[in-house]
């Protein structure tokens, strides 16, 4: 070992063996802190990132993989139930290779490949069943891709093809979904799945499709719309005129001096309708014509009748001559025309009613002309009378009550909120002062050790100086000066029978100095070292 760094080993024990029993016992419990601390972080740094390798894994397919994990050595983790297995980041692709190649996890769903497997001997009905079956296991995977989904099953109810039109009902769909945890689909995930299913077969509608949650719950129902669309408008339109109207009367009265409340009725029914209207091209020609002329005439014997009765049951004169004409035209015009046939299908949710009410605090209200108010708020709100709707609009006391009982619990939360910061730099303050009073106090007792040894205990030459340093700074102590005696007991005094050699006068009186200096601040520690220095002369 390096003769420096020995010295520096001799030095910090010789600082260890200078402690009392609390400082030895404060000293190892920092080190055993410091210790761990460090394996602690180690082991920490050391710890592998995590990465899913699998999820929505089958219990069957789950433990095949943990099984693969185990023979290969490779730590993993169970998450979702069992469902997910995790394993560190860089072990992800070798072992999902690895899984693959064993055909983990097993697909039970082939879709479309189970077509692959039909052959020419196949019944048709064979046909329809497997094509229907899928059907079903595609849409269900597609399902199953979504976010938050971690199950689901497609059963499809397809009636029979029949040339009677009359007798021809519409295909439905029945889709059981389970979601991981206790996560619930939203209304738009809903709606995503019956509109996905009802567009991947030909004549279903979405009112065919019927969807249900792992607990029970109809999601969608056949027959009905598959979430509250008449509501869901309603809340729309409602929370988007009010905030509208809102904005506006805060530029008016300033904020807090107004509120709002809307209300509408809506129709909650779908209805069709289908008009034709006809109408005559001008310019065009017509479609058909035809025209008729007929003419008679002829003449005979004289007639006995006494004519035809006129008015008043009078006979009229008649020709007695029998001679008479006829004469008849028409004609008959089929014009073109263009007909326009109209379907307008009304969703649910068409406003037909509502009422609007606008509270105006009084002292704001005071240079407000209310009437005009009244006609902004109509037509910020659109106002219809034909459909009943109601706008009022008047000048109340406003409460300052809550105003007051908010302001005071922001003081309040502001008060708690200061008081916990002092608070907590009074803690780190008091924190750091201990921590350095705890440094100032090693610090000194350190020193103080080192400064003040027990009269008692030997202190042997090594621990304080090494040869080099005694000889540098007692020169005269060598193989050729004579024995030192005690040193006598008064402080600051050197021994007379100390000879130095002859070296500059200069030199020998700051040594003589540093000699008297160092004896006169510790004549107990002096004079253990001289004594240690004599028994070495004695030795050699």
């Amino acid at each position: 070992m390096p003769a420096a760094l020995s010295s520096v080993f001799r030095r910090l024990g010789a600082y260890f063996r200078g402690f009392s029993a609390a400082q030895r016992t404060v000293a190892i419990i920092g080190v055993a802190a410091v210790v761990l601390g460090g394996i602690a972080l180690a082991s920490w740094l050391g710890k592998p990132d995590y990465a899913p390798l699998f999820t929505g894994l089958q219990a069957s397919d789950a433990s095949a993989i943990v099984d693969q994990l185990t023979s290969d050595g490779v730590p993993y983790q169970l998450e979702d139930g069992g469902s997910s297995v995790l394993v560190p980041q860089d072990k992800v692709y070798a072992e999902r290779l690895k899984a693959a190649s064993n055909s983990l996890p097993s697909d039970t769903t082939s879709g479309y490949a189970l077509l692959d497997n039909m052959g020419v001997t196949t019944s048709q009905f064979q046909q329809d069943v497997t094509y229907k079956q899928a059907m079903e296991e595609e849409l269900a995977s597609t399902i199953q891709a979504m976010d938050g989904v971690k199950t689901a099953s497609v059963k499809l109810a397809i009636p029979e093809q029949t040339v009677f039109t009359d007798e021809k009902s519409d295909p439905t769909a029945s889709v059981f979904v389970a979601t991981t945890g206790k996560q619930d689909l939203t209304d738009d995930q809903v709606d995503a799945i019956v509109h996905l299913t009802s567009a991947s077969i030909p004549d279903m509608k979405p009112t065919d499709v019927s969807v249900v949650d792992a607990s029970g719950k109809v999601l969608s129902a056949v027959g009905g719309t598959t979430t509250d669309a008449a509501g869901k408008s309603q809340t729309a339109y409602e929370a988007k005129t009010q905030q509208s109207l809102q904005a506006m009367l805060d530029t008016i009265v300033g904020p807090g001096n107004s509120t709002v409340a809307v209300s509408t009725d809506v129709n909650s029914s779908t209805a069709q309708q289908t008009s034709t209207e006809y109408s005559v091209p001008t310019g065009s020609p017509a479609a058909t014509e035809s025209a008729q002329s007929e003419q008679y005439s002829g003449s005979g014997a004289g007639a006995t009748s006494a004519g035809v009765l006129g008015p008043d049951n009078i006979a009229g004169p008649t020709d007695a001559s029998g001679n008479g004409s006829y004469t008849n035209t028409g004609s008959s015009k089929t014009n073109a025309l263009n007909q326009t046939t109209t379907k307008t299908t009304t969703p649910p949710g068409a406003v037909t009613r509502q009422t609007v009410s606008v509270a105006v605090s009084q002292k704001a209200a005071k240079d407000v002309d209310l009437n005009g108010l009244t006609q902004l708020v109509e037509s910020a709100a659109g106002y219809n009378a034909q459909r009943g709707d109601i706008v009022t609009v008047q000048a109340v006391p406003f409460s300052t009550s809550a105003a007051a009982n908010a302001q005071n619990a922001l003081d309040d939360a502001a008060a708690q909120q200061k008081a916990q910061a002092q608070q907590k730099l009074m803690m780190n303050l008091g924190l750091i002062g201990g921590i350095v009073l705890v440094l100032i106090a090693a610090i000194v007792a350190l020193v103080v050790t080192r400064r003040r040894r027990p009269a008692s205990s030997p202190v042997l030459v090594d621990e304080v100086l090494d040869a080099d340093e005694m000889a540098e700074l007692l020169p005269g102590l060598g193989p050729q000066t004579a024995p030192l005696p005690d040193p006598a007991p008064g402080p600051g005094a050197l021994p007379e029978t100390l000879v130095m050699p002859t070296v500059e006068a200069a030199s020998l009186e700051a040594r003589k100095r540093e000699v008297t200096a160092l004896a006169g601040a510790d004549p107990a520690h002096t004079a253990s070292v001289l004594r240690a220095l004599m028994e070495q002369e004695v030795q050699i």
